[in-house]
């Protein structure tokens, strides 16, 4: 007889009263990523909408690939490219409204510059020449966070801040498979249940965290089953599906708005390119495997959709790819030029008023250049 059988069996005793029950069944994603584009419920999606998000995809696209080649040109330190998770990005942006806040990971930058910030200030942080490179509070876009999954408990904590204020405001945090394997993942849906916080997580899970496939990382059904431990609906939805990845996250957008609290959204994509430009992505799958994505791209899905609908035509495809076309021409040009840097800047950004040991420093910095410059005219004389 074990210890066990000699004591009993242990039963836990029922909750107290001021222990609520929840049924977890409405929490729980669809057994099968939601989609819309071949579906009847695409015929009554918004024509104007999609077309404008087809405009996006094909701007989002033409992006990508010159951001990627400005990395070989030298012109970028490192770019870690979204093609392929195109819808994604695009449909966290268009989502929001203008009083929201966007908070990406490092490779959110289209779905920065989809939210309004220009290209180039976008691209800065992977530069290297700023932390961030554009102003959050302009354009109610966080920064661009390299560190796995830190910019969700920031996003809680803003939208917490918004509803103790009475400001209606939603926020919505992005980031990859590879950071829900992160603490701050769950201590951010934790706090964001228990305070019923207007924020939306979106986790773009496009199968590897770096070379670590999704297997290795959980053995969850999904990621969006995780969001029920916390007490908040979970959606799984095709991330390549551009039409329902703007419809999962306008109801989980408006959800927050209204009072309903948080939701953990989980797009099923995949990354096409490597890592970043400092990844071989050879060594760790297969290029049948991603082929096989390649063929379910969310640009071609859209197309094939609204062109079979009569609803967009070659024109309106050229026209997109001509826009496209001059925002990188754009973004080339002025990527190419030497940033004009000013040293002094490193002092102005720290804190809304400058202290003491701030002024301090930046004395003796303007000094020691002072000093150099000095010496450099006294050597040409």
């Amino acid at each position: 007889m074990t210890v066990m059988e000699q004591r009993g069996a242990y039963r836990p005793s029922p909750p107290p009263a001021w222990q609520p029950r929840m049924d977890p069944a409405p929490l729980l994603p669809d057994a099968e990523p939601y989609r819309v584009l071949g579906t009847e419920a695409a015929a009554k999606a918004d024509p104007d909408l999609l077309r404008r998000l087809h405009a996006q995809l094909v701007r989002g696209r033409r992006y990508n690939t010159q951001a990627t080649a400005l990395t070989k040109q030298g012109r970028l330190a490192v770019y870690p490219s979204s093609t392929g998770q195109e819808a994604c990005e695009v449909a966290a942006a268009l989502a929001l409204e203008e009083r929201d806040w966007l908070f990406p990971s490092y490779r959110d930058t289209l779905a920065v510059v989809a939210r309004g910030v220009d290209p180039v200030e976008a691209l800065t942080l992977l530069r290297g020449d700023w932390h961030t490179g554009y102003d959050p509070h302009a354009h109610r876009v966080a920064p661009l966070s390299t560190p796995l999954a830190t910019q969700l408990p920031h996003a809680v904590g803003l939208a917490h801040a918004a509803r103790l204020k009475g400001d209606d405001v939603v926020a919505l945090a992005m980031v990859g498979d590879g950071g829900t394997s992160e603490g701050d993942f769950h201590e951010a849906l934790n706090f964001a249940a228990v305070w019923q916080a207007p924020v939306v997580f979106l986790v773009q899970n496009n199968g590897f965290a770096i070379s670590v496939p999704l297997a290795k990382q959980t053995a969850a059904p999904s990621l969006a089953h995780k969001a029920v431990g916390y007490g908040m609906p979970g959606r799984l939805v095709d991330g390549n599906d551009a039409a329902a990845m703007h419809e999962v996250l306008s109801d989980a957008v408006r959800r927050a708005r209204t009072g309903g609290g948080p939701t953990l959204v989980e797009a099923v994509t995949y990354r096409i390119e490597a890592h970043t430009n400092a990844d071989d992505a050879t060594r760790y799958r297969g290029d049948a495997e991603v082929e096989a994505w390649r063929a379910h791209d969310p640009i071609q899905l859209l197309e094939r959709e609204l062109t079979a609908r009569g609803q967009l035509d070659e024109a309106a495809i050229e026209a997109a790819r001509q826009d496209a076309e001059a925002m990188a021409a754009d973004l080339r040009e002025r990527m190419n030029r030497d940033p004009e840097l000013n040293p002094m800047d490193l002092f102005d950004h720290v804190y809304a008023e400058t202290t003491a040991q701030l002024r301090e420093q930046r004395a003796l910095l303007r000094a020691e250049l002072e000093a150099g410059q000095d010496d450099k005219e006294g050597d040409l004389r």
